[in-house]
C-alpha cells in the first residue's frame, strides 16, 4: 500500500549504527513520539523502503533504515527512492549515520568522526533525480549541521571525537582489500559505502546534509586483524547512544534559519536545453 507523503523539515538516514535499536522507538525520550510506521511511497524509481514518521517536540522527522538498501533494489535506486520522497516532503535538514572502517592508522574502533569532505571511489557517480542543477560540492557536508553534531556527540560521549576528516566511499557490499586500503592511505581517514550518492542527492534537493560515523573496524592491513565480535558488540551496545546524539542534534537545529551556504551551492544547469532535447527524443 502506498501512502501520502507527509510534509516534514527533518530526515534521518539510518545506517548500521542505529539498525539494532529500532530508532527512535526504544529510546526513553519523552518528547519523542512515533506518529506513523511502515510508510511506503510510490516514486519514479520504484516503491520506497519502509519509512517511519516521528516527532521530536514539535519537529516532524522522516527516517528510513539502513539507507533504504534491500534485496532486489540497486543501491543507486534505493537512494533515489529515499531522496525523491525527501524532496516531495520538503525536507531541509538531513542527518545520516553509519559504521565505518579506518584508513588513518591513528583511528581506533569506537572513535567518532564527523567528516568535512569525501572521496568518491564508487561506480555510482551519475545518480540524480532530474539533472536540473549544477551541483557545487564545496562544503558538501553542511558546516552548520556538522557543528551541531559535534556538540551533541561531545555532550554524550567521553571518548575520542574527530571534528573533521575525509570519508572514502567504496561500492561494497564486500569490505576493502589490504591493497585498496593502502591506496587510500594518505587520501582519506575513514572508509564506508553510504555517503555517496546521498551527498549529491541532498544537494540536488536543496537540503543540508551531514553525517555521524562510528569506527567499527580497522581497514585491512592497516593495524591488526580486527574482530567481527567487536563489531557486533559495538552495533548492539552503542546504538542507543547514537540515536540520542541524532535526536539532540534535531532539537538544536532550526530548519528555516541557516548560517550555511548549502542552498546557494546548486545552480540551474547551463545544459538544460540539452536535457530537454534528450527527454523529448526519448
Amino acid at each position: 500500500m502506498n501512502h501520502q507523503i507527509p510534509q516534514v523539515s527533518y530526515a534521518v538516514v539510518g545506517g548500521s549504527g542505529t539498525l539494532s535499536s529500532d530508532f527512535p522507538a526504544n529510546l526513553p525520550d519523552k518528547d519523542v513520539k512515533i506518529l506513523e510506521d511502515n510508510l511506503y511511497f510510490a516514486t519514479p524509481y520504484g516503491q520506497s523502503p519502509a519509512m517511519r514518521l516521528f516527532s521530536v517536540g514539535e519537529k516532524k522527522v522522516l527516517c528510513c533504515r539502513m539507507h533504504g538498501w534491500r534485496s532486489g533494489v540497486t543501491r543507486a535506486d534505493a537512494s533515489r527512492q529515499v531522496f525523491w520522497v525527501f524532496r516531495e516532503a520538503g525536507v531541509k535538514r538531513i542527518l545520516s549515520e553509519g559504521g565505518v572502517g579506518t584508513v588513518n592508522h591513528l583511528l581506533d574502533p569506537r572513535d567518532f568522526m564527523v567528516p568535512d569532505d569525501y572521496l568518491d571511489m564508487s561506480n555510482r557517480k551519475d545518480v540524480m533525480l532530474d539533472g536540473r542543477y549544477l551541483l557545487i560540492m564545496r562544503d558538501a557536508l553542511c558546516p552548520e549541521l556538522r557543528q551541531n553534531l559535534i556538540k551533541s556527540v561531545r555532550s554524550r560521549f567521553k571518548g575520542r571525537v574527530f571534528d573533521r576528516g575525509i570519508y572514502a566511499v567504496t561500492d561494497g557490499r564486500h569490505f576493502e582489500s589490504p591493497a585498496e586500503i593502502a591506496m587510500l592511505k594518505g587520501h582519506a581517514d575513514i572508509v564506508g559505502q553510504s555517503i555517496a550518492p546521498e551527498v549529491y542527492l541532498a544537494r540536488e534537493i536543496g537540503a543540508c546534509y551531514a553525517g555521524l560515523y562510528y569506527v567499527v573496524n580497522y581497514g585491512e592491513g592497516l593495524e591488526r586483524v580486527w574482530s567481527h565480535d567487536t563489531m557486533r558488540d559495538i552495533f548492539y551496545d552503542d546504538a542507543p547512544m547514537i540515536g540520542e546524539i541524532l535526536l539532540e542534534t534535531i532539537r538544536n537545529v532550526d530548519a528555516d534559519h541557516h548560517t550555511c551556504e548549502c542552498q546557494s551551492l546548486r545552480k540551474e544547469t547551463l545544459l538544460k536545453d540539452v536535457y530537454k532535447e534528450e527527454s523529448e527524443k526519448g
